[in-house]
């Protein structure tokens, strides 16, 4: 059974609740660009991969144009439209202070471009708790594995010993494919069945179960 030191979270649906954010904001942007408005459904599934690869997946026949004016809008929106703010999941803050005394390392993986994850940690206060950070626009988009092999490769630490915590089949799919094992976290946009569907290890229902989850792996090595 293998013992993780490092543990790799995604952002949005995992740690921070902001799903319906991003719907709005991807509705509105449609609108403004000209492209239709999808159903909710089809703009949550595509929430974990980077913008540029969603819109791929949304509107494979529009041009340049109107996915660069999508773009645009869609990060105005989510910077200063009225929606709802973006809270962390119950728990997430203590989980972390838990997962930090205990010895393991953090990082993040995430969909997120660069300066929105770096606005999300200072507005979160999370700067100092991640070792690392990887995000969509400076490398591979998930379900790519590379993500996770840049992060690996900085910490020095093997797959073998590397947990990825998703709520997304994009989480687990980088997990399996860096060679890594995957948890996943019902409480996000793909559910219990998807993730397990995708070779999740297991799946918790929300992040009070993470540390649980841990320990129990823990005890069952041995190494409690």
């Amino acid at each position: 059974m293998r013992a993780y030191r490092l543990l790799v979270f995604d952002w949005d649906g995992t740690l921070v609740d902001s799903a319906g954010r991003i719907v709005a904001c991807m509705r509105a942007a449609a609108r403004e660009a000209g492209l239709p408005v999808l159903p909710e459904g089809r703009l949550r599934d595509v929430i974990g991969l980077g913008l540029r690869q969603a819109l791929a997946r949304l509107f494979p026949e529009a041009n340049e144009e109107a996915l660069a004016r999508f773009t645009a809008r869609y990060r105005h929106h989510y910077l200063h439209g009225p929606h709802r703010p973006v809270r962390p999941f119950p728990g997430a803050d203590a989980l972390l202070e838990a997962l930090e005394a205990r010895g393991y390392w953090l990082a993040v993986a995430t969909g997120k471009s660069r300066a929105g994850l770096e606005r999300s940690l200072d507005e979160h206060g999370w700067r100092g708790r991640f070792l690392a950070t990887r995000c969509a626009d400076e490398t591979c988009s998930k379900p790519h594995p590379r993500m996770l092999q840049e992060i690996m490769g900085e910490l020095d630490v093997p797959p073998e010993r590397t947990l990825m915590i998703g709520d997304t089949e994009y989480d687990v799919l980088m997990a399996r494919r860096a060679g890594a094992d995957a948890l996943g976290v019902a409480h996000g946009v793909h559910g219990r069945e998807r993730l397990l569907a995708h070779g999740a290890l297991d799946c918790v229902d929300g992040l009070d179960g993470v540390l649980d989850w841990l320990e129990g792996r823990r005890e069952e090595a041995g190494d409690g």
